[in-house]
């Protein structure tokens, strides 16, 4: 039996998941019923579904890009469970009214702003089984990110995308904001004509002639996998089940680097069963995207720099497509359970790349994961976060992005890599392949997953594994898996050479890989020349390297070893790139020293309007920008 810790709480503090009357059943979803569940705690959220939770969402929207806003109506089914009212978190919203299914205005009330927003407190009677509510956005919602025309690929359109994980969707629908709450929705949208709307949902391939644009999502999904964008985009087919979205200027370029997909799909399914979400597309955003990849359903949300002209970077297609089965058919309860989503999909990853491209190619990518993962378990010790690097995460009170590191994915990783060599890769396989089947369109706790685990594959017997070391403990575990790449032992050599003085010239690179590239200038010594920096720039032209990861890699050599020649176009890549990932160590690497801060905030202060909320929240934080911004007080 698992236990989970109750508590005591009120509307503001957080979300308690009950167990649930299951919904209607629908004849062509049979497997896509709620059932009841153990009681979960999740602190991120204002609702209290133990006392009425929302079922179904229809959205009826309009997009003013002029006015950067949107409004219009949100209405939800409900189970009510005659308790009296109903709780929504908002942020930034303003909330104009609330009504019954009947038209019957609704008392509603707005809870203190903390920042996880206002708790939105709606009395019910014990009849009402639908409400609607009508918003409209503002400067504060976090979710949104509007671009000016010059911010675009094309140049001549507005564009805006949302972006809802971890607790942001709540800052443009009023919503249960909790990865525990799962609903369908349908979404009715108004744009400008001359613009394109996509959703996470059904999506048409073309462009609708009045601006108005019709969504459903049948299969049930946390809220923060609600996402839409509006801009000047065409459609580009790949495969029987793929193709991708960008703005013209790049939508033939990313079909063609994006060719692999729909043998991603066929692998994906021939490891852990059918893919349950009719289509897989891909929307390439403006370069101001914070993340590599958002896994929303059936249309992934893409940052431009995997796109590097040679298919180099597509692992991260690999990882979005698998979050397919783990994050959003089987999605972790709470924010504290991270690891749930990202450690499975790494492994789920490297296992498609695996099948479509070799077993190099997965040695590869595991080795890379390894050295961030090392990275970040020493810089958050350094910095006195050591009990973040537990898998199982306590974020109360705290922003859950401060969990979305390394941590989850690589340890995560490795503790799967760990049970697929305990117990081989067949019985392995079988157990996830159950797994994801059995919890489908479910959520789920580490503690529920780790009974399913002890009951469904370990023998109880066996206690080498230490399982409490690899969830419920810091660092990484003594017998965490080696790992090794036969082609990074040749780049090692490599680097060995041009350390005792070779010329780079001489070097035996001409089939180097982006992998082997990244792992080279990873692996470089420290305290190099500006002469030796020039040599290898000269040969190897990585300052004007148009693949991003080797640049960004560089970059952070230029810095270590101040070789300011590459500065003018590492201010250029901070500018244009709002990919947080790249963000922050490189802004982190230059605020080390004096003159580096100042070159930071330099850069900083011209780039900071084309970030997304959740990059200049970090970089903010990296560079102390709300002190150098705040009005002197006398």
């Amino acid at each position: 039996m698992i236990q989970v810790k109750m508590k005591l709480m009120t509307a503001g503090t957080a979300v308690l998941l009950t167990a649930c009357t299951p919904e209607p059943e629908r004849a062509d979803k049979a497997a896509d019923v709620q059932t009841p569940s153990d009681h979960v705690l999740d602190t991120h959220s204002a609702s209290t579904p133990d006392e009425a939770y929302i079922t179904h969402l229809d959205l009826d929207l309009s997009v003013d890009m002029s006015g950067r806003t949107i409004s219009g109506k949100a209405s939800y089914d409900i189970v009510n469970l005659g308790r009296g009212r109903i709780v929504f978190d908002t942020r930034g919203l303003s909330i104009l009214e609330v009504k019954d299914a009947h038209g019957k205005l609704l008392k509603h009330t707005l809870g203190d702003s903390t920042f996880l927003g206002r708790p939105l407190m709606v009395e019910i009677g014990p009849e009402v089984e639908r409400l609607s509510i009508a918003y409209r956005t503002g400067a504060e919602s976090d979710a949104l990110q509007w671009l000016s025309p010059q911010q675009t690929g094309g140049k001549e359109h507005p564009f805006l995308f949302t972006q809802g994980q971890a607790i942001l969707t709540r800052t443009w629908i009023p919503i249960q904001d909790s990865p525990g709450i799962r609903i369908t929705y349908t979404a009715h949208v108004q744009a400008p004509s001359e613009l394109m709307v996509v959703m996470s949902a059904t999506n048409t391939t073309t462009r609708s002639a009045n601006g108005e644009y019709n969504f459903r999502m049948e299969q049930r999904i946390p809220p923060y996998l609600i996402a839409l964008a509006v801009g000047d985009i065409e459609y580009r087919n790949i495969g029987a089940r793929t193709g991708v979205y960008a703005e013209p200027n790049l939508v033939d370029k990313a079909a063609k680097e994006f060719e692999d997909m729909e043998r991603m799909v066929v692998a994906a399914e021939e490891l852990y069963g059918p893919y349950r979400w009719e289509r897989y597309d891909v929307i390439v955003l403006p370069p101001s995207f914070p993340f590599g990849g958002m896994e929303n359903p059936m249309l992934t949300f893409a940052t431009p720099t995997i796109i590097a002209g040679d298919g180099s970077l597509t692992a991260l297609i690999a990882h979005e497509l698998a979050h397919s089965w783990s994050g959003n058919l089987v999605t972790n309860a709470t924010w504290d359970d991270f690891w749930l989503n990202e450690g499975f999909t790494v492994y789920f990853e490297k296992r498609i790349c695996e099948k479509v491209y070799g077993k190099d190619y997965a040695e590869m990518l595991a080795v890379l994961g390894r050295q961030e993962l090392t990275r970040t378990l020493h810089d958050l010790k350094e910095a006195g976060q050591d009990a973040d690097t537990r898998l199982k995460l306590d974020l109360a009170g705290r922003n859950p992005d401060d969990g979305m590191t390394d941590v989850a994915y690589e340890k995560g990783y490795a503790f799967l890599t760990l049970l697929e060599a305990a117990t081989g890769r067949e019985k392995f396989d079988a157990f996830l392949r159950g797994y994801f089947e059995t919890f489908a369109f479910k959520s789920m706790t580490t503690e529920k997953f780790m009974a399913y685990l002890k009951q469904e594959l370990l023998d109880p017997a066996d206690v080498t594994l230490d399982l409490d070391a690899w969830v419920y403990q810091t660092g990484l575990p003594a017998n965490a898996p080696v790992v090794a790449s036969r082609r990074f032992a040749l780049v090692d050599t490599a680097i060995v050479r041009w350390s005792s003085g070779v010329p780079a010239k001489e070097l035996a690179t001409a089939d180097w890989t982006a992998f082997e590239w990244m792992h080279f200038l990873r692996g470089l010594p420290a305290g190099i020349t500006t002469q030796r920096m020039a040599e290898l720039d000269k040969t190897f032209g990585f300052t004007a390297s148009g693949n991003s990861e080797i640049a960004f890699t560089w970059f952070e050599r230029c810095i270590a070893n101040h070789y300011e020649h590459a500065y003018p176009a590492l201010a250029e890549f901070l500018i244009h790139v709002g990919r947080r990932k790249f963000l922050t160590p490189l802004y982190t690497a230059l605020a080390s020293t004096e003159n580096g801060m100042l070159v930071a905030r330099t850069i900083y202060k011209q780039a900071r309007p084309n970030y997304h909320s959740v990059s200049t929240r970090t970089i903010d934080e990296v560079l102390g920008w709300q002190k150098m911004t705040e009005p002197v007080t006398m």
